[in-house]
C-alpha cells in the first residue's frame, strides 16, 4: 500500500456540473455524495444483480411505504412489495428500510421504483449474473502484471502499458550486490512495488479458489497471452506471480522480503517509472525474513499439487522450493523485517512469523503426507485456534486460519482426526455467529464497527471467504446466503449506493489511488479493481478533510488522493475473486 505520493484526480472536469455541486453541498451531511443521472443514491441495490433462487434485498434510506420492481426494457411492473420497518444503522447513521423481492425469480434486467423517492440503478437476475464480474476481478491481476506489456483488448481499448521494470538489482540490505534480473510478478497495489508477504496471502487465496471452485472457473477464458495453452487461465495468471515469488528465494532457501524502489514513484505509467527496482532484505544476516520465507513455503506447497496435472516439472520446482524454504524457517524461526534506512516503500512488517510457519506446515502436509510437517502442525495449532473467530483486518499479517482450514480440508490418510474435528467445530461456530450478525445488520453486511479500517472492503470479502470455507467443511445454505450478502454490499448495497469495483455497475467509483489509472489517458480507471473502502482511521489528508463525527461507514472519499480509503491492493482483490467464484453456476 502506498503513501501520499499522489495528486488530486484530473477527472473532475469529466463530471457534470450538477453532480459536482451536489457533492459539495452534501459534504456537511454525509461526507461525500455519490450519484448520477438514472438512479437514486437513496435506493441501494447490488448493481450487478442477484441469483434467481437466492434472497434479493435492497435498502431504502428515505421514509417510504411501498416499492415496485420494473423491467428495464419496457418499465412494466413485475413485482410489488411493502418496505419493512425503519431501523437505525449505527455504523452509517442511516435510517434503513428493507425492500425484499426474493420471490422474483424470472431472469431479466430490472430496477426498483419507490414512490416519492425515485428509481434505483439497474440490476439483473440470472444464473450467471456474476460471471462477467468474476472475469473482470480476476483479469484485473493481468492489468497488474510487471515486466511485460499489457493490453486489455477490444473490450477496453486504450487500457495498455508497455513493458516495465525490466532490470533489477540487489539493494545493500539484501546481503548481495550486482544485478538481479527478477522480472515479473504483480504490482502490489496503487504503486509499483512487489512484496512477498502480500503476494503470499494473495496467491494462496487464488490457488484456493482453484482448489475449491475449480469446476466453476476452469473454462473461463481471461483473454490473456497464455490463453489456450492447455492450462486453465486462472492458473496461467497465478503462475505469472508465482514465478516471481520463486525467484525471490536465495540459494540457501530463504526469501527476500520485497522488490521495490527506495521510495514510491510519482504518478506515472509503469514504463515511466525509472527508479531502480531493488531486492530489499533485512539489512543484516541472514538478510531474508521468516514470514516471507514461510509464505513462499505455503504457497509453493499448494502450487506443487495444483499444477501437477498441467505441468509436472513446474509442480516439482515448487515442491523443492517449499521444502527448502521450510528448512530455512527451522533454522531461523522468527527473523522479522523492518524497512532498512533510506527505504520508504510499503513495509509489511510482522513481529511474529509463527502463523506463517503453521500455514506452511499444513500445506506441506496436505501436499506430501510427510510426518514431520504433520507433527509440527498438531503440536502448534492449539495456539492459533482463536484466529478462527474472525478474519484479520490485515489478512497478510495473520494467516493462521488458512493453515487451520487447509488441514481440516485435507483428505490425506493420517490427518489428525481430533484436530480436524476441533477446527471444523470452531469454524462452523464462527460462521454461524457471522450469519447471525449479518442478518441483524440493517445493510446485511458482516462488518463490525471495529472493521472499518484500512482495506475494510477486503475485510468484507474475507468474511465472505470464511463463510464459503465453512460451507465446504459443513454445508449450510445460510453460510452461502451471508457470503452473498457481503458481495451485495461491495457491489452497491451500501450507504453510498456505489459499486466499489471500477467499471462495474451503473454507479461505480471513479478515482482509485492507482498509478496506471491516474497517469493514463483513459477517462475511467482500469476495470475490475476493488476499492479499499471506508476507513475510520483517516490516515490521509483527503479523509482528514471530511467532517468530524462521521459514522465509520461514511469515512470514505472517491478521490485519488485518498490512499487510505481508495487504494486498490491485490490482497483484497483475491478474496473478492474467491467470493465471486463461489456464486458461479
Amino acid at each position: 500500500m502506498t503513501t501520499p505520493t499522489c495528486r488530486l484526480s484530473t477527472r473532475l472536469s469529466t463530471l457534470p456540473i450538477w453532480l459536482i455541486l451536489l457533492a459539495i453541498s452534501s459534504l456537511g451531511a454525509m461526507g461525500t455524495a455519490y450519484g448520477a443521472e438514472g438512479g437514486s443514491i437513496q435506493i441501494k441495490v447490488d448493481q450487478v444483480g442477484y441469483l434467481p433462487g437466492a434472497p434479493k434485498v435492497a435498502v431504502v434510506t428515505v421514509a417510504a411505504t411501498t416499492f415496485e420492481v420494473k423491467r428495464a426494457s419496457d418499465n412494466v411492473t413485475v413485482f410489488k412489495g411493502t418496505l419493512g420497518p425503519a431501523s437505525l444503522d449505527a455504523d452509517s447513521g442511516d435510517s434503513v428500510q428493507i425492500a425484499d423481492f426474493t420471490k422474483l425469480h424470472q431472469a431479466g434486467t430490472y430496477y426498483l421504483d419507490v414512490r416519492g423517492v425515485g428509481r434505483s440503478w439497474t440490476f439483473s437476475i440470472r444464473r450467471d449474473v456474476f460471471l462477467h464480474t468474476y472475469f473482470l476481478a480476476m483479469r484485473a491481476f493481468y492489468g497488474q502484471r510487471c515486466g511485460t506489456a499489457v493490453d486489455l483488448g477490444p473490450e477496453f481499448p486504450g487500457y495498455t502499458h508497455a513493458a516495465c521494470h525490466l532490470k533489477g538489482e540487489f539493494h545493500p540490505s539484501s546481503g548481495k550486490q550486482g544485478e538481479r534480473d527478477n522480472i515479473g510478478g504483480w504490482h502490489d497495489a496503487g504503486d509499483y512495488g512487489r512484496y512477498v508477504v502480500n503476494s503470499g496471502i494473495t496467491t494462496g487465496t487464488l490457488l484456493w479458489t482453484w482448489e475449491i471452485f475449480g469446476p466453476k472457473v476452469k473454462s473461463i477464458n481471461l483473454h490473456i497471452p497464455e490463453s489456450g495453452n492447455g492450462t486453465p487461465d486462472i492458473l496461467n495468471e497465478i503462475r505469472w506471480n508465482l514465478e516471481w515469488m520463486l525467484n525471490m528465494q536465495d540459494e540457501d532457501g530463504g526469501v527476500w522480503h520485497k522488490q521495490t524502489s527506495e521510495h514510491f514513484p510519482a504518478f506515472v505509467m509503469p514504463e515511466d517509472d525509472h527508479l531502480p527496482s531493488e531486492v530489499i532484505g533485512t539489512g543484516q544476516a541472514p538478510f531474508k525474513s521468516t514470514c516471507a520465507t514461510a509464505d513462499l513455503a505455503a504457497v509453493a506447497a499448494i502450487a506443487a499439487r495444483v499444477y501437477q496435472p498441467f505441468d509436472a516439472k513446474f509442480a516439482a520446482r515448487n515442491l523443492e522450493a517449499a521444502r527448502k524454504a521450510w528448512l530455512w524457517t527451522e533454522k531461523y524461526p522468527n527473523v522479522v523485517f523492518k524497512n532498512p534506512q533510506g527505504v520508504n516503500t510499503g513495509e509489511y512488517s510482522d513481529n511474529y512469523c509463527g502463523d506463517e510457519r503453521l500455514w506452511a506446515a499444513a500445506e506441506l502436509w496436505r501436499t506430501t503426507g510427510e510426518v514431520p510437517y504433520d507433527d509440527y502442525f498438531v503440536k502448534h495449532y492449539p495456539d492459533f485456534r482463536p484466529s478462527l473467530e474472525a478474519p484479520s483486518p490485515e489478512g497478510w499479517r495473520e494467516v493462521a486460519a488458512l493453515g487451520l482450514w487447509t488441514y481440516a480440508l485435507s483428505t490425506r490418510k493420517g490427518t489428525d482426526a481430533t484436530a480436524v474435528a476441533d477446527i471444523r467445530k470452531r469454524t462452523v461456530a464462527a460462521a454461524r455467529a457471522i450469519v447471525e450478525r449479518t442478518r441483524k445488520n440493517p445493510y446485511r453486511v458482516s462488518l463490525l464497527k471495529k472493521d472499518y479500517v484500512w482495506g475494510s472492503n477486503g475485510v468484507v470479502a474475507n468474511y465472505g471467504m470464511e463463510l464459503l470455507v465453512a460451507n465446504v467443511l459443513a454445508p449450510d445454505p445460510s453460510f452461502v446466503e451471508s457470503a452473498q450478502d457481503n458481495l451485495h454490499y461491495l457491489l452497491g448495497r451500501n450507504t453510498f449506493s456505489i459499486s466499489w469495483m471500477t467499471q462495474v455497475g451503473e454507479n461505480p467509483y471513479h478515482h482509485p489511488h492507482h498509478r496506471p489509472s491516474g497517469a493514463g489517458k483513459n477517462v475511467e480507471p482500469w476495470p475490475g479493481l476493488l476499492s479499499g473502502g471506508p476507513n475510520a482511521g483517516r490516515q490521509d489528508d483527503a479523509l482528514k478533510k471530511l467532517p468530524q463525527g462521521l459514522p465509520p461507514a461514511k469515512v470514505y472519499v472517491d478521490d485519488q488522493a485518498s490512499y487510505a480509503s481508495n487504494e486498490i491492493a491485490i490482497n483484497w482483490q483475491a478474496p473478492l475473486v474467491f467470493l465471486l467464484a463461489g456464486t458461479l453456476p
